[in-house]
């Protein structure tokens, strides 16, 4: 435990290896694999991309303060949070029965080309008949459910990171 949490430059560095570790899961799946990602697949992305961003920054900036520490790694848990949001929605279309799932909506270049920035985010927050669909699975569990996986390491760390904010943050200070 002590070398995850040894001080809050490392706190950082472990988000940063699990978003890259998780992207670099994603584009290997649509590049060799050919799996051809939804609009909910697109939107966790995201999420992971900017809590790596942030834990990147983090890293960078190695704040000095403690309120800025835990401000860092407070925007790492809300992106973590929304990004296992939308895993549990794509989790819950591909559940739902083929007579409830929504229609399915263009591609993704069609809707940037053609509907307001804010349509196509509501759309991608409730997503379509393409998230339902299961493209691929491991031990039974489908990519959102792997991600949601991934992310909960990510939610379970940042709460730690909280239990013992003071003392990570103290070994900054030697």
């Amino acid at each position: 435990m002590e070398l995850i949490l040894k001080d809050s430059r490392r706190t950082f560095q472990v988000v940063l290896v699990a978003s890259i570790c998780m992207i670099g899961v994603a584009f290997y799946m649509e590049n060799f694999l050919q799996l051809e990602p939804c609009i909910l697949c697109y939107m966790q992305r995201g999420a992971v991309i900017a809590f790596g961003v942030i834990a990147a920054l983090g890293i960078i900036v190695n704040p000095k303060k403690l309120n800025s520490y835990r401000l860092f790694v407070l925007f790492i848990l809300i992106f973590a949070l929304i990004g296992a949001s939308l895993a549990i929605r794509q989790l819950y279309l591909q559940s739902l029965p083929d007579e409830l799932v929504p229609s399915c909506a263009p591609d993704m270049e069609y809707l940037f080309d053609n509907l307001p920035f804010l349509e196509i985010l509501i759309l991608a927050f409730t997503g379509d008949g393409n998230c339902s669909e299961v493209l691929w699975t491991f031990l039974g569990i489908s990519i959102p459910g792997w991600v949601l996986i991934g992310l909960c390491f990510v939610i379970i760390y940042c709460l730690v990171i909280f239990k013992f904010v003071n003392q990570i943050h103290s070994h900054n200070q030697n």
